[in-house]
């Protein structure tokens, strides 16, 4: 058996010291690298401005809260249904809404944005009420694309370390809509995650949510006897949607809107959140539970995050 001297001992134990410190302190580097702030964003859904009432008004409002934040986002998401309504309005009233659009980004957002296409953002589908034929060179989508600068209704970037992509989950039917993917965008979808390395964490933006809680709650089911969800208020087809991310890891967070509601799940290690509305009840105040607000969220260099749902300035 060993015996040390004291002066021995206590030089061992200063080593193993040293040691365990010189441990911790690299430990704590790297715990601090993989909990970086990357990028900081605004999500802001559902604002359907339009001329009438506060809506202008509040809009306006939503974006000076974000942009006067002492660490304020570096990029604004819009969700979708950003006008109120070409869905189911003639040429005139899309013209105005569009070139209402168009001036307030110009003059009052001073952060770079990308948005997604919501149904009310559509021109024309409805056509017994817009009175469209179909035929018109900026029908449907088209008039989307125009009015919010975009080459494709769906689309991928990069930025800060992460990949974003972005649905559109507005299908038509009849003279109304589902949510859902068409199988091209599918396609599309399954390539575009199969080419991402696994390293790189993925955040899917769409106007309808794949996954929701607040579906079920967005009218009155209990007439019924059994929950009805509408295809129209989450994807009808999150079912392969959900399936095709499991083969993913890389999928961390969708975030969508269109419900107008609050909520947050959890599903097979992807997050799922839908935002409340910027204009909350079409701008009439709180939405049941959930009042105006919009989204900030910060995205981290090792594939986390975080979540804040904010109020701000609503218009009486």
């Amino acid at each position: 058996m060993a015996r040390f001297t004291r002066r021995e001992l206590v030089r061992g134990i200063g080593a193993a010291t040293l040691g365990v410190a010189a441990w911790l302190h690299l430990r704590s580097r790297a715990g601090a690298q993989r909990a970086r702030r990357v990028l900081r964003i605004a999500h802001l859904t559902d604002i359907h401005v339009q001329p009438e009432g506060t809506a202008v008004q509040g809009m306006i409002r939503c974006l000076e809260a974000v942009q006067e934040m002492p660490d304020r986002p570096d990029l604004i998401l819009f969700g979708g249904d950003n006008v109120m309504d070409v869905f189911a309005q003639n040429r005139e009233r899309a013209r105005v809404l569009g070139d209402l659009w168009r001036k307030l980004v110009r003059e009052h957002c001073q952060i770079p944005y990308r948005l997604c296409v919501g149904n009310h953002d559509v021109w024309g589908w409805n056509r017994e009420k817009s009175g469209c034929s179909g035929n018109e060179p900026d029908y449907g989508k088209k008039w989307a694309l125009e009015t919010f600068e975009l080459t494709s209704s769906y689309y991928a970037f990069e930025q800060a370390g992460w990949k974003f992509i972005v649905l559109d989950s507005t299908y038509p039917h009849g003279n109304d809509y589902k949510g859902r993917l068409d199988d091209e965008q599918f396609e599309w979808l399954q390539q575009e995650l199969k080419r991402t390395p696994l390293s790189t964490p993925v955040f899917v933006l769409s106007h309808i949510p794949i996954l929701s809680a607040s579906a079920f709650l967005d009218g009155r089911n209990e007439k019924t006897g059994d929950w009805v969800v509408p295809g129209a208020w989450m994807h009808i087809d999150a079912r392969r949607i959900i399936e095709l991310f499991y083969r993913h890891q890389n999928v961390k967070l969708c975030v969508s809107g269109h419900i107008h509601l609050l909520d947050k799940v959890e599903y097979n290690g992807v997050t799922y959140i839908c935002d409340g509305a910027v204009s909350g009840a079409w701008w009439r105040g709180n939405y049941q539970q959930t009042p105006p607000g919009w989204g900030l969220i910060d995205l981290y260099a090792d594939g986390s995050f975080t979540h804040e749902y904010r109020s701000f300035d609503y218009p009486k």
